[in-house]
């Protein structure tokens, strides 16, 4: 498809400008389009990437970065948005209202009330939540309060540039296929924004309804040991507030807070991504943490949707991987006596299935995303590796990074009560079900066509063996089998000895991510001690997974 010409792309940008209702977006566009007039090739080049295309709609709703034209967020795209799920609902015949919540993040309000301004002039009512919250709150919510809808405004752990429009139906869960496609068809006949029909800007809640979340998450641990010393970061989120509620009402003593982090700050100033995940973004947890001598570090993302944790080693503070959280959660569920059908997505740890059948307790694996996670019928557990854990599906069909985090302290602070910790935890799990190890391969792109290339190499040229482990079969899970998961753009290949490798692109982030498992047992009689013998099992597992990394990173040509 041929790119518009600069003729065609100064039409498009001045046709937007003049229905644009935001004076700062129409200011930003109308520079852009007098240095383009004048020659200016940055320019011309920064006007082509605004204006060719849209932003698509899909089961992730809306995330870019803001800014004007259709490719950006702003309040054009959300007000189109907000009408086109308006369309949706009176279609088919949605009945009761739209609570909308929103982060801290750049005109996350803003696009909060816009939503709520065409949703009561689309006749349906509109609830916001009182301030900015965190994700999982907006998803109890929808169903404490009946509503037909919801949503989120947030771009989660994106960069501060970004922001995002999530959306979910009246059961509390995220949009799926072919509803997405639906919505968007509606977006897309959405005309101009000053035809759209605005109303009241809705009611906002009480404290009720958040406390009501809360009371209900506290709820989750019952008594028990609360001698435990907790650092706690918030990554300049919105989640501060809440993870101190539900601790104390647990019982827990206050937690030491990242000073540098407590506040929420929609441009992050002391990390680089405001994601967990990211090399150096829990440093400062973790320096707090070791100076203290604190016992638990625990961290949620922007929006409080997901859990990080670090734990002390005598090589010093570190991560744990969300699959070794997800195990732990999982293990302290299943021994409690939680039935239902545990759930992880097909790049998380296979151990999951391992120790849901044992407790004989149904699994199931899903593609990634708690969109699919939480539609798990009977979901008892769900988990991705990605940090996000459901620990609370009754209430909240969602990832929710506040029950997460308030019951991995509840489950450490037994294991302290009884002089152990949670990498003691750990040991036990590997012991009985082997070592599960993981790791990624994640590479960030500025062009989008290195992943393209890196895709078409694997499928063209298969590898037949990864780090000395023989390839045994491969799932092209953009055609999987009838009846199988359905199709989404990856690889996995099975290897011997119970590994396996998921190559697939991030679908929020410029990055190909490639997950890696290895199975070792742990080899440890009844009287050996256990955590030397998963000591030995780690190294295996490491060398391991350095020379699946290194094949996969030559097989791919990355």
């Amino acid at each position: 498809m041929t790119r518009p010409d600069l003729a065609t792309l100064l039409d498009l940008a001045r046709a937007w400008s003049a229905d644009d209702p935001d004076p700062a977006t129409r200011a930003e566009l109308d520079a852009v389009v007098a240095a383009a007039e004048a020659g200016d090739a940055a320019a011309q080049g920064d006007l082509a990437d605004r204006f060719d295309g849209t932003l698509e709609f899909g089961t992730a709703g809306l995330r870019g970065a803001l800014g004007a034209g259709p490719r950006r967020m702003n309040r054009v795209v959300v007000t189109r948005a907000a009408a086109g799920l308006a369309a949706y609902l009176r279609e088919t015949g949605a009945r009761g209202g739209v609570v909308i919540g929103y982060d801290a993040r750049h005109n996350s309000d803003v696009f909060a009330r816009d939503t709520a301004e065409v949703m009561t002039g689309a006749g349906f009512e509109a609830h916001l939540l009182p301030a900015p919250l965190p994700t999982p709150v907006l998803a109890y919510a929808i169903r404490e309060l009946g509503c037909a809808a919801g949503v989120m405004v947030t771009a989660s752990h994106n960069p501060p540039e970004d922001n995002g429009y999530k959306v979910y139906l009246g059961d509390g869960s995220q949009i799926v296929a072919p509803v997405d496609a639906a919505i968007a068809a509606q977006i897309a006949a959405v005309g101009r924004v000053a035809d759209v029909p605005r109303g009241r800007p809705g009611r906002v809640l009480g404290e009720e309804v958040v406390d009501r979340y809360l009371d209900t998450t506290a709820a989750l641990v019952a008594d028990g040991p609360r001698d435990l010393d907790i650092v706690y970061t918030p990554l300049h989120g919105v989640g501060g507030t809440s993870v101190a509620a539900v601790l104390e009402t647990a019982g827990f003593a206050a937690p030491r807070v990242v000073e540098q982090q407590e506040q929420p700050d929609p441009d992050f100033p002391t990390v680089a991504f405001p994601n967990p995940e990211e090399p150096g973004a829990m440093d400062l947890a973790m320096e707090l943490a070791a100076r203290v001598d604190a016992d638990l570090v625990v961290a949620n993302d922007p929006d409080a949707d997901r859990c990080a944790a670090a734990v002390p080693t005598p090589q010093g503070w570190r991560m744990l991987r969300g699959d070794e959280v997800g195990a732990l959660l999982a293990d302290h569920l299943l021994r409690s006596g939680r039935e239902g059908t545990y759930a992880t997505s097909l790049v998380s740890s296979s151990l999951l299935g391992t120790m849901a059948a044992a407790a004989g307790q149904p699994y199931v694996e899903t593609l990634t995303g708690f969109k699919w996670i939480g539609r798990v019928d009977g979901l008892a557990f769900g988990y991705e590796e990605a940090l996000g854990y459901c620990c609370d599906p009754e209430h909240v069909r969602d990832k929710d990074g506040v029950s997460a985090l308030l019951l991995l302290c509840d489950i450490a602070a037994g294991a302290k009560a009884e002089g152990r910790t949670l990498l003691d935890l750990l040991d036990d799990i590997a012991r009985r079900h082997g070592l599960h190890a993981t790791d990624q391969l994640s590479v960030r792109v500025e062009d989008l066509g290195v992943i393209t290339r890196a895709m078409q190499t694997l499928r063209s040229t298969p590898p037949t063996v990864l780090g000395g482990l023989a390839v045994e079969a491969v799932d092209d899970l953009a055609a999987p089998p009838a009846g199988g998961l359905p199709p989404t753009e990856g690889l996995r290949y099975r290897l011997a000895e119970g590994a396996r490798v998921v190559v697939r692109p991030s679908g929020t982030e410029p990055k190909l991510k490639c997950y890696l498992e290895v199975v070792v047992p742990v080899e440890a009689g009844p009287d050996d001690d256990v955590a030397d013998a998963v000591a030995a099992a780690r190294i295996v597992a490491a060398g391991r997974l350095d020379a699946v990394r290194t094949d996969l990173a030559a097989a791919a040509g990355l």
